[in-house]
């Protein structure tokens, strides 16, 4: 079967002597450090390795897997080598995911240019392969894995076994017959096309044939108009289905002959529906397609939490894998948790843990390299500073010179600004989340701040004579044993920030709870003031209350919230959170006793319109499902639109309470919604060749509390390949804009918990009516491909209390 694809596959010397094997050390760790042999497949599609040449060999990737291929001077781990192995021999396999990467060193410079461009000339291909090839490939891998003597033809046996690796069980005799009419050489064996039509056979859906013919007079094609009916009335296409039906006629319909007669023939009709255009997810919304002029407290922003961290909290490994992985899965936010490091360099690590550290340089010279592959709209460096004042100025050395232009360091044009920025003026631009000495408005007045700023801070006490007198006269109110010792004179810190922001302070026991007291001296605060003018639009202040916010935060200034403090805020003052989030940014974090890095759910906060969300990116899971559901819009951008009543300054919308007091008013949509069929799901168990699944679909919808809710099919026996479903579910939903549908395969297990076998989640708003198929990601968020479920979906609208 591998002809399928190696007559597409360019010819390539490189690739011919991947065929053929080489030595390569596989690097895991510093100490572990093992040669093993390495083989390119004939099928030029999977990669296969052995313990030495000619040994027994196994798996170790599929360039569908591979999302790049990266040069040894990129590695952490190669880098740390490099007295060892030249970084010119080594390179690093990058797999789509969180599987972790494959660093490799090959025997010679030449052998790693090799393995380096044959890699990523074969990821290009697949990358740019179409339907039917992908279709084709996944055969050839079916084929591969039933042909179990390679001999490139399949027995009867061979075939039974296929179909159980392929989670089918089949009547043997019925299985014997597909086998005999496929056999067209009479030979006992498929081989080739043979087998291709013996998959055929097997993959015919009944389901789709049905449709067609509802809308086919003569069952054997669909005529233009007939097209178009069928895209107007049960697609919803509504005013351009005519011109749509001729589009996708043209590009789906497999016959030159029914292009050129405007007919959709049975095969062309599937490919329609199996493609991006008879996708679930509507495709107008993949590109960017919102309004992005907005103030930025106007959109939801993707955001991570301890980026630096690919594992736990308390003893996981701090990478700059980390960042890349969050940036190129399209986060705009990320944070860095600086300290002080050896050798005067700051470092970065989950600070009072056992988690490991990486230089704050290398934390930056990423984010330079990687912040704008995925979005050009701007990156936020949410940094948690604990360093001395001495490397605070390295700090800021590093991010000037390594970020040069794209660093944000003023205002966009100099003045003073009435509300936020919005992405599309900050395009391709780091802004710096961070405490700050002064008020934005000071930063503009002074002309040469540096110059000015660090005299002032370092002056006198008679600098504040108002400040020392005041304080001075209520110390000695304070202390009765004043009269008997020598006056100590005393100023509060200028700066108002916590404690220890100086290097000599007391603490005087006074009346008024968080004043502190200071010995007349030269002081300097804790932050440096070439740092502090580095945050310009993200000036990070403690939250006090909604009302102390309106009354004394400006619109840069942003509060950070643990997710317990945020959810009961939502249930004490939610219009007041909404009210909030409009013209301020929130961000939302973590708990700290998810030391395993789990995560929270991320829909509550966003349905009070909190923009920053920060998650654990790392963890995948339910939490993470919704959070990648809402982001795949707008080009995977990072930034979302909140709706209009979370922009809105006087919303009276509450995210506890969104119903109207007049329910007869309240809009409603009521959803319909026939799970189907399913399409090649995946085996759970792949250790057990036996084990086919009994596979069960979940819809589930996440929203205000009132539209979260979920429902499930039965399950069907022992068929994951084509199981057949065929029931309808009904929902309703008050505030569709909020709400986000995720569709859960799970394999249905009496004895326990269900196991889960492939998921998609999108927003509401995205999402197409009419026949629709869903194609399924992994708990990882990467591709099943080509396993599906197909749906019919109808919704209607009407208002609270209509039955009809």
């Amino acid at each position: 079967m591998a002809f399928l694809l190696q007559g597409r596959l360019p010819v390539n010397q490189d690739l011919l002597l991947m065929q053929k094997g080489m030595s390569m050390r596989k690097v895991r760790s510093k100490n572990w450090k093992k040669l093993r042999y390495f083989r390119l497949q004939d099928d030029g599609m999977t990669v296969w390795h052995a313990r030495q040449a000619g040994g027994s060999a196994k798996p170790s990737f599929s360039i569908s897997d591979v999302e790049t291929v990266r040069e040894g001077h990129e590695s952490e781990l190669l880098r740390s080598l490099a007295e060892e192995f030249p970084l010119e021999q080594g390179f690093t396999v990058v797999f789509h995911g969180r599987r972790s990467n494959l660093d490799l060193v090959a025997n010679s410079v030449d052998e790693a240019r090799i393995w380096m461009q044959g890699l990523q000339l074969l990821v290009d291909f697949v990358t740019s392969m179409d339907q039917q090839e992908w279709q084709d490939q996944w055969l050839s891998d079916w084929f591969q894995r039933g042909d179990k003597n390679q001999d490139g033809r399949m027995t009867f046996q061979e075939v039974q076994r296929l179909l159980r690796l392929m989670n089918v069980e089949m009547d043997q005799e019925y299985a014997f017959q597909l086998f005999q009419t496929a056999d067209t050489s009479q030979s006992g064996t498929l081989e080739g096309e043979e087998f291709v039509q013996f998959y055929k056979a097997l993959t015919k859906r009944p389901e789709v044939q049905e449709i067609f013919e509802n809308f086919s007079a003569d069952g054997q094609k669909l005529t233009l108009l007939e097209f178009v009916d069928f895209l107007r009335e049960e697609q919803k296409e509504g005013d351009h289905a005519s011109d749509l039906a001729l589009e996708l006629i043209d590009r789906y319909e497999p016959s030159e002959s029914g292009k050129l007669w405007h007919v959709l023939s049975m095969d062309g009709f599937l490919s329609y529906l199996c493609s991006k255009d008879g996708d679930i997810f509507n495709p107008t919304c993949r590109p960017i397609y919102q309004d992005m002029t907005q103030p930025l407290s106007h959109y939801y922003i993707n955001s991570s939490h301890n980026t630096y961290l690919v594992g736990d909290q308390l003893c996981g490994q701090s990478s700059v894998e980390g960042y890349i992985r969050a940036l190129k899965r399209g986060c705009r936010c990320v944070e860095v948790d600086i300290w002080d490091g050896p050798s005067g360099e700051p470092i970065v690590y989950h600070g009072h843990t056992l988690t490991s550290r990486i230089l704050f340089k290398d934390v930056v010279a990423t984010v330079a390299q990687y912040a704008f592959q995925t979005s050009d709209y701007p990156v936020i460096l949410s940094l948690e500073n604990h360093c001395s004042w001495e490397q605070q100025q390295i700090m800021v050395q590093h991010l000037t010179e390594i970020l040069g232009e794209l660093l944000l360091r003023t205002t966009l044009d100099g003045l003073l600004p009435t509300q936020l920025p919005s992405p599309e003026e900050l395009r391709r631009k780091v802004l710096v989340k961070g405490k700050k000495l002064r008020t934005l408005e000071e930063d503009l007045e002074e002309e040469e701040e540096e110059e000015e700023l660090e005299p002032e801070l370092e002056g006198e006490q008679e600098d504040e004579p108002e400040l020392e007198a005041q304080f001075e006269s209520e110390s000695q109110k304070l202390s009765p044993r004043s009269k008997d010792k020598k006056k100590e004179k005393v100023v509060m810190c200028p700066l108002f920030c916590p404690p220890p922001c100086c290097e000599v302070m007391v603490q005087a026991p006074i009346s008024k709870p968080g004043v502190l007291l200071f010995p007349k001296q030269k002081f300097k605060p804790s932050l440096c003031p070439s740092l502090s003018a580095l945050v310009v639009y993200l000036k990070s202040v403690s939250f006090h209350s909604f009302t102390h916010s309106r009354e004394h935060y400006r619109f840069y200034e942003i509060s950070s919230f643990s997710e317990t403090k945020a959810k009961s805020l939502i249930k004490e003052a939610g219009n007041e959170f909404v009210q909030h989030n409009v013209w301020q940014l929130s961000r939302v974090y973590p708990s700290g006793l998810r030391t395993d890095s789990s995560n929270y759910n991320p829909q509550e906060l966003w349905n009070a319109g909190c923009q920053m969300v920060a998650m654990n990116v790392q963890t995948a899971g339910l939490e993470m499902d919704i959070h990648d559901g809402l982001f795949r819009q707008n080009g995977g951008c990072g930034y979302v639109l909140k709706p209009d009543f979370l922009r809105d300054a006087q919303s009276s919308f509450h995210p506890e309470r969104p119903i109207s007091p007049c329910k007869a008013q309240t809009l409603i949509i009521q959803p319909w919604l026939q799970v189907i069929s399913g399409q090649q799901l995946p085996k759970v168990n792949k250790t057990k060749e036996g084990s086919i699944v009994d596979p069960l679909v979940r819809v589930e919808i996440f929203g205000i509390r009132p539209d979260t809710t979920y429902q499930e099919t039965n399950y069907v026996e022992n068929n994951g390949f084509n199981p057949y479903w065929g029931q309808t579910l009904c929902f309703r939903v008050l505030v569709p804009e909020l709400a986000l549908l995720r569709f859960v395969v799970k394999d249905y297990d009496w004895k326990s918990r269900h196991d889960f076998v492939g998921q998609y989640t999108l927003p509401w708003t995205c999402m197409k009516q009419g026949y629709r198929h869903i194609h399924l990601l992994s708990k990882d968020g990467t591709s099943l491909q080509p396993a599906s479920i197909f749906v019919h979906i109808c919704t209607r609208e009407g208002l609270e209390g209509d039955e009809s």
